[in-house]
């Protein structure tokens, strides 16, 4: 299980990005929301879309949820 967090800030393109805790692309604390514990990043974006409808996986951290 890894924690998970979400970019308040959107890309250029309108998504925000979900990241794990060992991401070297996490945003600093002041712009990320924590989303919680999950096993994979499919559950993690799930859950970040209640928040932020237009959420995709980092590119860096979790490629298999990175879909744009």
């Amino acid at each position: 299980m890894k924690k998970y967090y979400v970019n308040k800030n959107a890309q250029p393109n309108g998504d925000h990005e979900v990241h794990d805790q060992d991401c070297p692309d996490l945003p600093i604390a002041e712009n990320r929301k924590y989303l919680g514990e999950f096993s994979n990043c499919k559950a993690a974006v799930a859950e970040a879309k209640k928040t932020y409808s237009k959420s995709n996986g980092c590119k860096t951290c979790s490629k298999e949820c990175h879909t744009s």
